[in-house]
């Protein structure tokens, strides 16, 4: 037997063993209720910037799906509506595709500027602009 098989094999029996005890198995839901929204979250928070926004939500919400019937619903529609935005995407002009990264753009320079961190980068290399800093940081 692989060591991938006896892994999955021992993490059934773990599993197994949880659900048997009521309370353990209440436990382990509510662990994975926390763990995978402070995912989902991050995720959320994560999707208009360069880098894997939309692979944490998925993520998120593959752990509490492991759980939650709900969630499991949530991961299907929510991964057949990415799905087929990525693929209506693809097929606009190259300006509307344009407009898509330059909207994200935009989004992610005001929310680094919202935080402070332009204002910050500015400091460094003794930039001293009052319009750099953060309106609700200052």
């Amino acid at each position: 037997m692989s060591a991938w098989k006896r892994l999955r094999l021992w993490g059934r029996q773990r599993r197994y063993l949880i659900r048997r005890n009521p309370k353990l198995h209440l436990a382990y839901r509510i662990v994975v209720g926390v763990v995978g929204t402070v995912v989902l979250v991050c995720g959320i928070i994560t999707i208009p910037y360069p880098g894997p926004g939309w692979l944490i939500v998925f993520l998120g919400l593959g752990i509490l799906a492991s759980e939650f019937a709900w969630a499991h619903r949530v991961l299907t529609y929510a991964r057949g509506r990415y799905d087929a935005f990525m693929d209506w995407m693809q097929r606009q002009h190259w300006s509307v595709q344009a407009a898509a990264w330059l909207g994200t753009a935009a989004i992610v320079v005001v929310t680094l500027w919202l935080l402070g961190a332009i204002g910050m980068v500015a400091g460094w290399v003794n930039i001293d602009a009052d319009w750099l800093a953060s309106p609700i940081l200052s």
